[in-house]
């Protein structure tokens, strides 16, 4: 079973056996583009090009030719837009990634006189109004490059990263599919979260025309053959990255939950049928549709800076060389030295959503050096993830009797025993971390047969490592009180 997915930062493709077990796999980066302060592109050729170089590489370490596949699952960057011609398929721009915060004025203009705020369109969507999500971004492409005219006719369409890749996937310019899944238009701002259909009335608040997007289809189903790479195969499965994860996690039942650490950090609960109304600033999303199956849908607490934040102490500060230095030199001091690093880099996601913070050290005294600011980045993310916890225990009154994690941080043995120890539950590392992509395998796999049911799932997942919590309830609510402290000096940073 193949998984192709397509990330803030890299593309991978993975092959799993029957067991969920990796076969091979193959990974490349893509650039980066930051044109102006706030802004984040990425290049969709670029990306495309990456997966077909990974989906042959993976193949060809394993033997394995595109007829061995009995599907093919994908999984991708949930907010990044892309928008292009019909007719030759080229990009009409880079895609704007889902930290791009060029959006702000939209989004002010879009809640300003109503008493709502930013809560305005909750109910419908299960959003906020806010610079994340792919409806203020595409109606900033509309108005830049002056599109209307043709997306009202069907010469231009537009996708989150999920529908650029299918429609290439499944011979683009000639025949290709142009569908997404309802994880992933959950995170427009354009779909009514109740119909899983796109909502007229939100529609005509950003101006777009129907005509130019996908149609929203379940998160498991074929949606059609693919072509070029991967010529036969089934392309049967779709799903935002955070919900492949907890997918892949075998978060199948209410209450379940799985924490994912990567570029950021995306917490999700399973609240099966129901739709929780967040009073805490966490976001109601779709977590899953099977065939014709109902809905699962989700709590989501979203962080937008975690990995990202060790990336930028290598690639701005250079206290470090590579990522995985980091864990050796926060582990040579025993705390942070009373330093705080706040990464409101490009505002704050759940539970603050305030896109006039900025990032902040707070804290700061002669003694503190590298190695504290080594351990305040990874702290900041265990932080993070501890206040939405705490936020979804305000919605849903249940607590966590423990936590799934997965993503390229939960190597980092010092960063999982500090969030155990912040959480105070015990935090849990499955045998195969890159969920993501097994859950991509998984929804696509159950729409073939190759995976008969939930149950035939569930025993895919093996656990590998446990953090049991350690630390003193005392020390714990001081630290997280002085954390919250760190975090209010950084709002109110762009006027």
């Amino acid at each position: 079973m193949g998984a192709l997915d397509q990330g803030t930062t890299s593309s991978r493709f993975m092959v799993f056996d029957r067991e969920g077990r990796v076969v091979a796999a193959e990974q490349r980066p893509h650039e980066q583009i930051f044109p102006s302060p706030g802004w984040v592109e990425h290049d969709p050729i670029e990306i495309w090009r990456r997966c077909r170089e990974v989906i042959a590489g993976a193949l060809e370490k394993a033997g394995l030719r595109p007829s061995d596949l009995a599907a093919l699952g994908v999984a991708n960057q949930r907010e990044t837009i892309v928008v292009w011609d019909r007719d030759t398929g080229a990009p009409l721009c880079n895609a704007i990634v889902w930290q791009d915060t060029r959006t702000r004025a939209i989004c002010e203009d879009l809640i300003a006189g109503d008493d709502a705020g930013i809560d305005r369109f909750r109910a419908l969507t299960g959003l906020p109004v806010a610079t994340y999500f792919s409806g203020p971004k595409l109606q900033w492409v509309l108005d830049d490059l002056d599109l209307r005219m043709h997306a009202a006719r069907g010469e231009v369409l537009f996708g989150t990263m999920d529908t650029w890749l299918i429609w290439n996937l499944t011979g683009g310019p000639d025949g290709g599919v142009h569908v997404t899944d309802v994880t992933n238009a959950s995170r427009t701002l354009l779909m009514d979260l109740t119909s899983l259909e796109w909502d007229a009335e939100m529609l005509g608040r950003f101006s777009i025309p129907k005509a130019m997007l996908p149609e929203i289809r379940s998160s498991s189903e074929v949606y059609g053959t693919a072509t070029g790479v991967l010529p036969g195969v089934p392309v049967a499965g779709a799903l935002g990255d955070q919900q492949a994860a907890l997918f892949g996690q075998c978060c199948f039942d209410e209450g379940d939950a799985k924490n994912t650490y990567g570029t950021g950090c995306f917490l999700l609960v399973n609240t099966g049928g129901r739709r929780v109304a967040s009073s805490s600033g966490l976001i109601t999303t779709a977590g899953y549709r099977i065939g014709h199956a109902p809905a699962v849908y989700c709590l989501e607490g979203s962080v937008a800076m975690a990995g990202a934040v060790v990336q930028w102490l290598r690639d701005n500060l250079g206290i470090i060389a590579s990522s995985a230095e980091v864990e050796a030199l926060a582990a040579s001091v025993p705390d942070n030295g009373g330093a705080y690093l706040v990464p409101a880099f490009s505002g704050l996601f759940a539970p603050y959503w305030r896109s006039d913070a900025r990032g902040v050290i707070a804290g700061l005294t002669r003694s503190v050096h590298r190695g504290h600011l080594a351990r305040a980045a990874l702290e900041a993310t265990a932080f993070q993830t501890r206040e939405v916890v705490d936020a979804m225990a305000a919605d849903t009154g249940t607590t966590l009797g423990s936590l799934r994690v997965d993503g390229g941080m939960v190597g980092n043995g010092l960063l999982m025993q500090f969030q155990a120890d912040l959480l105070a539950v015990p935090v849990v590392r499955p045998t195969v971390a890159e969920t993501t992509s097994l859950g991509a395998a998984f929804a696509a796999g159950l729409a073939v047969g190759y995976w008969g049911s939930l149950a035939e799932l569930r025993r895919c997942w093996t656990e590998d490592r446990r953090w049991e919590p350690a630390m003193p309830s005392q020390e714990r609510d001081r630290l997280v009180a002085e954390w919250k402290k760190a975090v209010t000096r950084s709002f109110d940073w762009v006027s």
